[in-house]
């Protein structure tokens, strides 16, 4: 059995290795697709929006829906993305530990 030092070590270790997860993701850039890549939304790990691009050709006054549809599946592919990055980052932090369903802040 693991005396209190050992606990509070690993702890401490763990602790830094989520605080450089964070990090990491804040740094990492996603991209998210719709319309075979005419709408582009960019986003960091801990899914921050940085940019939108929009190909010229979509920008047509009689048909916004259309255009409005794409930003939003791209906005949406971004964010699956970004949660993905992050679960995959808790899974290398916690080296597998399953800690039921717990969303810790990234």
């Amino acid at each position: 059995m693991m005396n209190i030092q050992g606990i509070m070590k690993q702890a401490q270790m763990m602790q830094k290795k989520m605080q450089e997860a964070q990090e990491k993701l804040a740094q990492t850039e996603i991209v998210g697709e719709s319309g075979a890549g005419m709408v582009k939304v960019f986003m960091t790990g801990k899914s921050v929006t940085k940019k939108v691009e929009i190909d010229k050709s979509l920008l047509v006054p009689d048909d916004v829906e259309m255009l409005e549809d794409l930003i939003v599946a791209a906005y949406n592919d971004a964010q699956s993305k970004a949660e993905k990055l992050m679960s995959e980052g808790l899974q290398d932090v916690t080296g597998g530990l399953n800690l039921g369903g717990m969303k810790l802040p990234f």
